[in-house]
């Protein structure tokens, strides 16, 4: 008896303790569509990602001509001109494949300058919903951008409007 009496009480308690707590909203896509510089910086790394990937496609363009010509050329070709050719062409497509790398890799030039360019935002979304939610003391601060698990939020805990403002892009 002693049992479910301290069990219903601490669970009551823990009731109270979850319906005390403030949960609100942020929209980062949205919050992120209203900063100018975010959409510059976005274009930036477009335009380098595309340079790259033209570059990287341009060593790879060169691979298959080289084995192109060589199939067509193959049967006039001595044992050393094939292995010699073989071997650029090997050496061709090592090259692209190292280019890559170097550009999109997990460390390569493009995760490198995301990280310069969209890192700072991000930082600023998070030190602006931090402020805001020490000052008005909420609980949790959910990311409706990357919550795909919310089905439905009423529009009156959305602070994302506020972050903008903290943050000086105030409508």
């Amino acid at each position: 008896m002693k049992k479910s009496i301290l069990s219903l009480i601490l669970l009551l308690g823990f009731t109270m303790s979850v319906c005390a707590q403030k949960i609100v909203l942020i929209d980062t896509e949205y919050i992120l569509k209203n900063i100018p510089a975010y959409s510059k910086a976005t274009a930036q790394l477009e335009q380098n990602s595309q340079r790259w990937q033209n570059e990287v496609q341009a060593v790879s363009n060169e691979a298959k001509t080289m084995y192109t010509s060589y199939q067509n050329k193959m049967s006039r070709l001595s044992d050393a001109q094939k292995k010699v050719q073989e071997d650029a062409i090997v050496a061709k497509e090592k090259s692209a494949a190292e280019l890559k790398r170097k550009y999109f890799g997990p460390d390569g030039e493009l995760a490198k300058l995301r990280q310069n360019l969209i890192k700072p935002f991000q930082d600023q979304i998070y030190n602006a919903a931090k402020a805001l939610s020490e000052r008005y003391g909420y609980s949790i601060v959910v990311d409706r951008a990357s919550a795909s698990s919310i089905i439905f939020a009423s529009p009156s805990i959305d602070i994302s409007e506020d972050v903008l403002a903290k943050m000086g892009y105030s409508k």
